[in-house]
């Protein structure tokens, strides 16, 4: 993952899991007939895997196949004015041994979306990227076209 940019830092792997644990919403990207999609989630990080709970459907069969999957969570660090964005990929499994189970019903995950979600699934890494950039300042993208008033969209 080279990059010419000497503003944009790679991070190391024990800075991208300490931002991790510092969100619980990521885009978990899975590939399904062939197609790659998308889906918000929220996470909790647990000793070095991410854990997430969904209900039975295309998320959940699709992360469950052999293919791999990833994760991405990004963030913003307003006093520096620095963006960072972290990558995971590996395989998701279902946790299923009821010793796994009891310890997993108690990790702060709290789906936004009301329901029955029975499928506690890990995602272990076998790939942690991350990187941190300054963000640019808007003024750098006005051009004189910026403040013209366009006419309403129809």
């Amino acid at each position: 993952m080279g990059n010419d940019d000497p503003n944009v830092k790679e991070l190391p792997v024990n800075e991208c899991w300490a931002l991790l644990r510092t969100h619980e919403i990521g885009r978990l990207a899975v590939c399904v007939d062939g197609h790659p999609e998308i889906f918000p989630l929220n996470y909790t990080v647990d000793h070095g895997t991410i854990v997430f709970r969904s209900a039975r459907g295309t998320k959940v069969a699709a992360a469950l196949s052999d293919a791999l999957v990833a994760l991405e969570v990004d963030g913003y660090i307003a006093e520096s004015h620095e963006a960072w964005s972290v990558v995971i990929k590996g395989r998701a499994e279902g946790i299923r041994e009821i010793g796994d189970l009891m310890d997993t019903v108690d990790l702060p995950l709290f789906p936004w979306q009301p329901g029955t979600k029975d499928f506690f699934i890990r995602l272990v890494p076998t790939s942690v990227t991350g990187r941190r950039f300054p963000v640019a300042d808007p003024d750098t993208w006005r051009t004189p076209f910026s403040n013209v008033r366009r006419s309403p969209p129809e």
